[in-house]
């Protein structure tokens, strides 16, 4: 008799647990990872973005390779038989586009988070107001009026966050720009990657042969990685023999790099799990729910706690996240 493992409603329950600790210890890595390499100002930002997807290519061919999928296993389920997809040359170039919306919003976000986790992911909040622009003016998507009369919150949450009380009692700006830009950024990215992925999954043959999302995704890092190199070359290539020396000798780093690679690709893998078995309501609201798990769980980790302005802020962000939803 074949291995059926646990019922599917206490595999979802852990496709949860596990989606969240795979976001939160993502971000934990990719915080080290950063540091290992002298932080935000050490300019090589780009090349730990880069070579984290370089990771999510090694371990999409390794599961190409064995024809299992093992993600399955944390939900004490038997893994899924994942070949390599049987896609065309042209396949392949109308990936590109999606490809290249994934690594700007992977890039981005590590960006974002580089210059403050936490901050960043009250930045990150603010998603759904990219989608509905980017939504309305390019894929001729645009939100209900509900939805509209919800945008405002959001910003206004973001806003509210990004203001710090002074000695006298008033008010001014004062944020992590880096963090702000690139959140913002990586919030463009991912609302023009959704609109690409429909696009893409609309047309059936592609999907056909991809044989599956797990092997969509697995695609996209991979030409996400190969599209970030030429990039990262650009850009910080004067270091990167800085960073091949850091990451020979420096435990720390190859760790880091390692796991929050490894820990990208599977927490992404599991959300797709849950997402796709529950209502449009339930995905926001646990997205929503991840996004303050995470701001909590950053602040242990990095002992920094938030503020009370970017404690209501985020607040106020999240409730309209969830009205908009």
């Amino acid at each position: 008799m074949a291995f059926k493992g646990a019922p599917d409603s206490v595999a979802l329950l852990l496709f949860f647990v596990f989606w969240y600790a795979g976001n939160m210890k993502y971000n934990e890595y990719n915080t080290a990872a950063l540091n290992a390499v002298g932080g935000k100002t050490s300019g090589l930002t780009m090349t730990v973005a880069t070579m984290q997807l370089g990771v999510c290519a090694v371990y999409a061919m390794i599961m190409w390779t064995i024809k299992l999928n093992p993600a399955k296993l944390l939900g004490l389920q038997a893994p899924d038989k994942q070949s390599m997809p049987n896609v065309t040359k042209a396949d392949l170039i109308k990936s590109l586009k999606l490809a290249f919306c994934a690594a700007g919003a992977h890039a981005a976000t590590v960006f974002a988070l580089g210059g403050d986790p936490l901050f960043g992911q009250i930045v990150k909040a603010a998603e759904p107001v990219l989608a509905a622009i980017v939504g309305t003016v390019f894929y001729n998507k645009a939100p209900t009026f509900y939805k509209v009369c919800c945008l405002p919150i959001i910003v206004g949450g973001v806003a509210f966050a990004s203001l710090k009380k002074g000695g006298d009692g008033s008010y001014s700006l004062k944020f992590d720009v880096t963090a702000l830009v690139f959140g913002m950024l990586a919030n463009a990215f991912a609302a023009f990657k959704g609109g690409e992925n429909s696009r893409l999954m609309a047309d059936k043959g592609i999907a056909e042969r991809y044989g599956g999302v797990g092997n969509q995704f697995a695609v996209t890092q991979m030409l996400g990685f190969v599209i970030l190199l030429p990039i990262m070359y650009a850009t910080e290539g004067s270091k990167l023999p800085t960073f091949l020396e850091t990451l020979k000798t420096d435990p720390s780093l190859q760790f880091n790099l390692v796991m929050s690679g490894l820990a990208f690709f599977i927490y992404n893998e599991l959300a797709t799990y849950t997402l796709k078995v529950t209502g449009a309501v339930t995905a926001s609201v646990a997205n929503t729910a991840k996004r303050v798990i995470v701001m909590v769980y950053m602040a242990a980790v990095t002992g920094k706690a938030l503020t009370d302005e970017q404690k209501m802020g985020s607040a106020i962000a999240i409730v309209g996240v969830l009205l908009y939803a």
